[in-house]
């Protein structure tokens, strides 16, 4: 198999649940958000929209929204990644795009030794988590993404690649 630095990325990047009380700069987080930015999109509409959350009273609140509460109110900083409505073009396709903008994200913030985990349960107060950070109903919570930089070093596995394979034409 052929082996460089993106599959060695992709291969070594793990979701990180405890972080250190280091501060994440912003400009690593300007960083994150512009690997995002650069995700590929439908007709390049981008249809992204980012909150960025250091605030510690409104980490705390969005703890409360999500079973995943400690690693929120833990790490240094959060994103919210939305899909802006007005933006879109075909749901499925712009879901699809929102999805690579935060692997683009994940990736970014790994190669500069930030540790994240992507968040979905929160999706289950999604009305809630615009409430609380002020957006528009023009805008749909898609993932929260923890920032920090790791304090733990957790193992992966995955499938055989045979068993994902369901034709070979």
């Amino acid at each position: 198999m052929v082996t460089n630095q993106i599959l060695t990325a992709i291969k070594n990047r793990r979701s990180i649940r405890k972080y250190t009380k280091d501060d994440v700069p912003n400009e690593a987080i300007d960083t994150v958000l512009e690997a995002g930015r650069w995700a590929p999109s439908g007709l390049n509409n981008q249809p992204w929209k980012f909150a960025i959350i250091k605030d510690k009273d409104i980490k705390q609140k969005l703890s409360v929204l999500t079973e995943s509460g400690r690693i929120v109110k833990e790490c240094n900083a959060c994103i919210a990644v939305f899909y802006s409505l007005p933006e879109g073009y075909n749901r499925d396709k712009d879901i699809l795009a929102i999805g690579a903008c935060v692997q683009s994200m994940l990736l970014s913030a790994h190669s500069l030794g930030i540790g994240t985990v992507w968040l979905g349960e929160i999706l289950n107060r999604k009305s809630d988590v615009n409430k609380l950070l002020k957006v528009g109903d023009d805008c749909e919570l898609m993932a929260v993404i923890a920032l920090g930089y790791p304090a733990q070093s957790p193992k992966s596995s995955r499938k055989k690649l045979a068993k994902l394979i369901i034709k070979n034409l």
